[in-house]
């Protein structure tokens, strides 16, 4: 189809949109979905995240009222015009799956009156039986609240009438935002760091607190061997690529040095070596907390409005076993995992079959151990990095194109339609890339799955990340290949009795002897972490997860509402904490300027 049809179906079905909104008529604007449509909002028609699914919710939604209009007619939208001079601008699209789902995709943007605002939306469009162009999935977003829009000058450098130096510029604005932080993030990870950058485009003054000692600790403690396992492009860090000579999936340590050069050139005001020495206390009347942080040597007690949590994946879950005292060799998590060398010639047996299994088994066979088993409790979702290759990392837009446009199409897409792609036809897609590896796996006794509980349909990938945190996935980076030539022995199928002496014996009697027994059983889940943190009275308040999908599709509590005043969740891979974190500053910066 060429681009001036392209551009001619999307511009009559956008105008033709712009018309039903300015009615206010919810069942006018539900006309232009296909029966199975899918409509995502965020923040444009509630301070919230909501994905609705078929005429009957989408109406629903847009119709209940808010100060005596409904929703539809409250918001405002108006001014729509056609993203033409972006890559985003209108092209023909194919979804996977054999229903041959295909038509045309673009981006536009639009006004808001209540609130103020600029907004971004993105559509699919198909034709339905009778031939008219109709929505197969809409997501309208809001961009930036108007007279308070993200700034992107430069304040320092070269300008008339210059008075202090970039140096005495930061200080003073540290020791402003020390004096009164309006936000307080807990955690300074990729996800913490993000967030603090953006707010601080925004305007917000805020602080963040990091338990060790140095920015990027929270991977350069982590196991030797890791290294991302996306590519350098998509886990960008939010205004900053990293250098054209970086490898494409990048080591741990180098990346931990990247983030703590982040810090510097993103100017956020980070204290080291600090943590909560207290459990916080929220009050009401005045909204605001009151935390005490244990920073250095002294204590210090702040008063933020907004608490962000991004203390990233759980404390270690280390399962308890009879025996497990009686072990006499060496016994950790994989969190702790530092140093294969030592065990050289030694027997190992490594417990869990998932991406950090699979990376450390990797490491023991790389440094010489005599024999590395994986215990295989459960069947794993695995996925070689070639497929991913060709399924996920293939970008769609050149190179050079801003990571943006990148993460704004991607999160276009309504999540739980995606895992409904993937049980139609993608998984089985991605399986057959993959189908010699597999095949070559099960052969040696290791234990496949796509599902997340049986028959519950193969969401493949995408299911376990949006729902398990990615936990029983391995994304092979060569673990594989060393499982098929039994260089890495595979234990399948057997529940773990008890550990003696020597090593372990299982439920069937049957026994591994070992010298060293890794725990790779993952980690606890988030609200673990916060309930320790925030004390029962406060977490009893809250939804029983962060992270995983709700009931309409979208991730629980991360970068929206929690649940309490002045609480928030910052969470996920690289690319939610890129597209989310403007999200989180729009929600606070609203709460700010009273109009939320």
């Amino acid at each position: 189809m060429a681009s001036e049809d392209l551009c001619a179906i999307s511009a009559d079905w956008l105008k033709s949109l712009e018309a039903a909104l300015s009615t206010g008529d919810a069942t006018s604007f539900v006309n232009h979905f296909l029966s199975d449509g899918w409509f995502r909002d965020l923040l444009c028609f509630s301070w919230n995240f909501r994905t609705l699914s078929g005429p009957e919710k989408i109406r629903g939604f847009l119709s209940e009222v808010v100060d005596g209009k409904s929703r539809l007619e409250y918001s405002g939208l108006c001014d729509f015009k056609l993203d033409d001079h972006t890559v985003n601008a209108p092209s023909p699209f194919k979804l996977p799956g054999p229903q041959g789902i295909k038509g045309v995709q673009g981006a536009f943007t639009f006004n808001m009156t209540k609130p103020a605002a600029l907004g971004r939306g993105f559509f699919r469009l198909m034709q339905d039986v009778d031939g008219k162009w109709k929505a197969l999935t809409l997501l309208t977003n809001m961009q930036d609240l108007v007279g308070s829009e993200e700034s992107s000058a430069d304040q320092h450098g070269l300008y008339e009438g210059r008075k202090i130096t970039w140096e005495e510029d930061v200080d003073a604005k540290f020791r402003a935002i020390e004096a009164d932080p309006t936000v307080l993030i807990v955690g300074g990870g990729q996800s913490g760091l993000m967030c603090a950058a953006r707010l601080g485009r925004l305007g917000i003054r805020v602080l963040v607190i990091e338990k060790n000692a140095r920015v990027g600790d929270s991977w350069r403690k982590r196991y030797p061997n890791l290294t991302l396992h996306t590519p350098a492009y998509q886990s960008s860090m939010l205004y900053s690529r990293y250098p054209t000579t970086f490898p494409k999936y990048i080591p741990k340590g180098k990346l931990a040095n990247f983030l703590e050069s982040y810090a510097v050139d993103q100017e956020l005001c980070i204290w080291l070596s600090s943590s909560t020495a207290s459990t916080p206390v929220y009050d009401s009347t005045s909204a605001r907390w009151t935390v005490e942080v244990q920073h250095g040597d002294r204590k210090v007690v702040l008063n933020p409005k907004h608490l962000v949590l991004a203390t990233g994946s759980g404390s270690p879950r280390i399962p308890t076993w009879n025996g497990m005292d009686e072990f006499q060799g060496a016994l950790y998590h994989s969190d702790f995992h530092k140093d294969a060398e030592q065990f050289r010639g030694k027997r190992v047996v490594v417990v869990g079959a998932g991406n950090a299994s699979g990376d450390i088994c990797q490491d023991f066979v790389a440094h010489g151990a005599t024999e590395v088993t994986m215990v295989q409790r459960s069947a794993t979702c695995v996925i070689s990095s070639s497929a991913l290759e060709q399924t996920h990392f293939k970008l769609p837009f050149p190179d050079d194109t801003p990571i943006e446009e990148l993460d704004f199409r991607m999160h276009s897409m309504p999540l739980a339609f995606l895992l409904q792609l993937q049980i139609s036809g993608g998984t089985q897609h991605m399986k057959m890339l993959d189908k010699e590896l597999h095949e070559a796996l099960r052969k040696v006794g290791f234990n496949l799955t796509w599902e997340l509980s049986p028959g519950s349909g193969e969401v493949g990938l995408e299911g376990f990340l949006f729902s398990r945190i990615g936990s029983g996935t391995m994304l092979d980076i060569g673990c594989g290949k060393l499982i098929v030539e039994g260089r890495i022995k595979v234990k399948q199928g057997q529940d773990i009795s008890h550990f003696e002496k020597d090593g372990i014996t299982f439920k069937d009697g049957s026994k591994l002897s070992a010298d060293v027994i890794v725990l790779a059983t993952g980690n606890e889940p988030i609200m673990k972490n916060t309930r320790a943190l925030l004390g029962n009275e406060i977490t009893e308040q809250l939804p029983p997860k962060v992270l995983g999908l709700d009931s309409e599709g979208e991730l629980n509590q991360t970068y929206r509402p929690s649940g309490h005043p002045g609480l928030w969740f910052a969470a996920g891979p690289f690319g939610n904490s890129r597209f989310f974190s403007k999200h989180l500053g729009l929600q606070i910066l609203a709460r700010e300027l009273g109009i939320a």
